[in-house]
């Protein structure tokens, strides 16, 4: 079934041509607003135009979840993420569509531009970085391979924050991304769940069996908002993201506490309930945004898996056979409770027994770790879980029982049943709730999880080896290279036909163009105007120039210590003193671009940000740096931002401390936009460099084993590293004795972090090896012709890092749909 006949690329000719998309454009104005095209504002126009879409590919959606909902419907995949960075949807899905042109050309034909709708677009508030963008590519992608694959996550109405750089600081704000509303979600409360917090557990015998009941609890009803996930081609398949929002379930205006003259009182109960759906990642510093964040992820959770249930009855009339026709797939840890929430269903509302309910529930939910960080794993205090969750404290208490029963069953030590219980030392562990509860248990690069066998999960490795994997990550080649560089994407097309945008396999293609001087020299180009766009962009946001021709070195994703911004930040301190020492120095003109958000608690990162700030505005106002060093800071980084700079990046900073970062998935969309990696042997990039070849990438930096050791054995010395290179001790007393005039003693706490602290990610052990790198590759950028072919080589092999062959492996090794 086809919503209109195809066009000539394989997508859904929606519209026949330019004048039926203007006829059915306009009447959209009249029937919706009740008034002309020609008295509409530009919010309005990109309203229209999404509405007009999505009644268009209603149908379609509506005949997928109505295949789905039949018993021979076959498996589906639901991917819980607290994150779903999907950013803005309208280009991506004009091209999916394959109605681009028409709608570009209809437009202009009313004297509008398409770039002017699109830019009015918002970015959703739905994610933060790497694990949010992953989750989306991830729907993409089922999408497109006809996998039945939905997402469940939160419909944040603020987001995680918008960032401001105010006198070189993050500032926060709200993420009003829903102010004029989204036009691409359809509320269905009709869907609601009943969410349950608090209160008291009683049962009673039935028969043979107990049961229980949850009484006195604050009721939250979780609403879904669904968002078509269109994926590229023929249209055959739509799948939905559901977002979730909090509202009260009850009364929600408390009449009398308001005639009493108490307003706060009157509206305490929404306010209350709809915080749950407010923020992503609320600061947790304080009690009230630990209980905020725990309500978040059980929220979900509660949410989701009600629903998935209540459709699954629906079509099988039971649950007995649940895990043949469903697929739950946890990332990462937020949404771990999927284990206890789907026995609870089983046990008390199906009447289940215990071992039954615990074969469904196993066989029907997987878990993707993304960290090998102890601090980033959740523990929940469990006195906290107990009173907010307190049948599902319960469950978990008798998961955690019969676990370590079977591990004395199975002769586990006694170090290996305490590393892998759930509940100890008074916290409930969600990671090892998510591996006692899922069938699989994957990784996201090879070096990732083999950490995650040897190291944080040994113990489980140890007594389960069946249930590990790895499955790297991979990105939307036709987001991240096909729309977002147009450019590049149009090139490759001319040079080897468009069969790479269904089959990424064929960029390899791409390999008989590497001595072909006038492609590369195209290549060049394309990489030119990428460059002078965000050039014009910064100009306009920052004021200042930068120069097209110079190396565009990037370094975007969150800041932390681990990814080691500090690391590249010295890096420009030493060019810069460098350059101020010896002015013809041969130093080839560079532009350093950062991008990402810290954690509003995150004292440490967001000192980073104040240093690249200040680095910043002393390179960029020195006459005798400013046409070689430009120090750029873009603020409130996001897809659409990150979408300006992935075509841009000539140098890829991939430079966590080895054994840290889980995958990375920049490096992938840099790497497929032509830029060439400069990493450390960490993550997926160890895996880049069998894919290109380690002359067409800079690698440096500790290994895996030497950072272990010193974490284990220790033998690191900070103070020998500062004293033994006069240029890092120039560098880290600059941080204090007033080179940064007006930062006063802002920059102490990365000084003693270094000095004091032993400078936990080795920032001052890699920095001459860093160095030496990033030189290797100032010195290849002179030579035009070697750069480029890298640059091709890093595009055609970026086939590896795409989300269809990740899918593809999910779905073989995983999921089974």
């Amino acid at each position: 079934m086809s919503i209109e006949k195809r066009n000539a690329t394989g997508g859904t000719a929606i519209f026949k041509n330019t004048n039926e998309f203007i006829r059915e454009y306009r009447a959209e104005f009249v029937d919706r607003l009740s008034k002309a095209f020609e008295d509409s504002n530009r919010v309005e126009q990109y309203n229209m135009l999404v509405r007009l879409i999505r009644r268009h590919i209603g149908r379609q959606w509506v005949y997928t979840n109505s295949r789905y909902g039949k018993t021979d419907g076959g498996k589906q995949v639901y991917y819980f993420s607290m994150e779903f960075l999907i950013g803005k949807l309208l280009d991506n899905y004009l091209t999916n569509l394959g109605i681009r042109e028409i709608v570009r050309e209809g437009l202009s034909q009313l004297k509008v531009n398409l770039d002017d709708i699109l830019d009015t677009e918002p970015d959703p508030g739905l994610g933060n970085g790497g694990l949010g963008r992953l989750a989306a590519c991830f729907l993409d992608s089922m999408a497109f391979l006809g996998i039945a694959g939905h997402g469940n996550g939160i419909r944040y109405r603020f987001g995680l924050f918008r960032q401001k750089i105010v006198d070189g600081q993050q500032v926060e704000l709200p993420d009003n991304w829903l102010q004029h509303g989204y036009p691409w979600e359809l509320r269905k409360p009709e869907k609601s769940v009943v969410v349950r917090f608090n209160g008291s557990i009683k049962w009673h015998t039935e028969g043979s069996r107990l049961a229980f009941e949850h009484v006195d609890y604050d009721a939250v009803l979780a609403v879904p908002y669904d968002v078509p996930i269109i994926g590229y081609g023929p249209g055959e398949q739509i799948n939905t993201l559901r977002l979730w929002s909090a509202e009260p379930a009850g009364d929600e205006f408390d009449f009398a506490s308001f005639n009493r003259g108490d307003y706060a009182k009157a509206v305490h109960t929404r306010s209350e309930t709809e915080a749950i759906s407010y923020v992503l990642y609320p600061n947790d510093d304080n009690q009230s945004g630990l209980e905020l964040r725990l309500k978040q992820e059980y929220f979900l959770v509660a949410a989701g898996v009600g629903a998935i249930t209540t459709r699954y009855k629906k079509k099988r009339g039971g649950l007995w056979d649940m895990n043949e026709g469903v697929s739950i797939h946890i990332n990462d840890t937020h949404p771990a409770l999927c284990v206890a929430e789907l026995m609870r269903i089983l046990v008390d509302e199906e009447g289940m027994g215990w071992e039954r309910a615990w074969a469904i529930t196993v066989n029907t939910i997987s878990f993707t770790n993304h960290t090998v960080m102890p601090e980033a794993l959740e523990r929940w205090p469990e006195e906290l879980f107990k009173r907010l969750l307190p049948r599902i404290h319960m469950i978990v208490e008798e998961i955690d029982r019969r676990h370590r029963m079977l591990l004395e069953s199975l002769s586990a030590t006694e170090r290996q049943i305490e590393d892998t219980a759930i509940i100890r030392n008074g916290l409930v562990h969600m990671v090892n709730l998510a591996v006692i509860g899922s069938h699989t248990i994957n990784g996201v690069a090879f070096l990732h999880s083999e950490l995650l066998k040897r190291d944080l999960l040994r113990s489980f490795y140890a007594n389960f080896p069946y249930k590990f994997k790895n499955v790297t990550n991979g990105v939307s080649h036709r987001r991240f290279l096909l729309c977002a560089n147009r450019g590049l994407s149009g090139l490759i097309s001319e040079a080897i036909g468009e069969g790479w945008i269904k089959d990424p396999r064929e960029l390899e293609g791409l390999e008989r163009f590497e001595s072909d001087d006038a492609f590369l020299e195209r290549l060049h180009g394309v990489k030119r105007e990428n460059k002078l766009r965000l050039a014009r962009f910064i100009e306009e946001t920052s004021g200042f120039t930068v120069d097209p021709d110079a190396i565009f070195d990037v370094h975007v994703k969150r800041i932390h210590g681990y990814k080691r911004q500090l690391l590249n930040v010295f890096k420009i301190m030493e060019l810069y003193n460098t350059v101020r020492e010896s002015p013809n120095a041969g130093v080839t003109p560079s532009v350093f671009i950062f991008a990402g958000k810290a954690a509003p608690g995150y004292r440490f990162a967001k000192t980073i940000i104040g240093l690249i700030s200040a680095v910043a505005e002393k390179v960029n106002a020195d006459p005798l740096t400013r046409d070689v060093l430009r120090v750029v800071f873009l603020e409130n980084f996001n897809v659409s931002i990150g979408e300006m700079i992935y075509p841009v990046a000539d140098i890829s900073e991939q430079i966590s401390i080895a054994g840290k970062e889980a995958s990375g998935t920049g490096n992938m969309k840099q790497m497929m936009n032509g830029a060439i990696t400069l990493g450390t042997l960490d993550g997926a990039n160890l895996e880049i460099r069998d894919a290109v070849g380690e002359e067409n990438m800079a690698l440096f930096g500790l290994k895996i084993e030497q950072v272990l050791s010193f974490y284990r054995k220790g033998g690191y010395s900070a103070w020998e590293e500062y004293h033994g290179d006069s240029r890092i001790k120039r560098i880290v007393d600059q941080l204090i004795d007033g080179f940064f005039p007006d930062a006063g003693s802002d920059f102490r706490d990365i000084y003693d972090s270094l000095l004091r602290d032993n400078d936990e990610y080795f920032v001052l052990k890699d920095f001459p090896s860093y160095m030496s790198a990033f030189g290797k590759l100032q010195a290849l950028y002179g030579d035009e012709s070697a750069w480029r072919r890298m640059s091709l080589r890093n595009i055609m092999r970026s086939f590896r890092f795409t989300g269809d062959e990740t899918i593809k492996k999910y779905n073989a090794e995983i999921w089974k749909v």
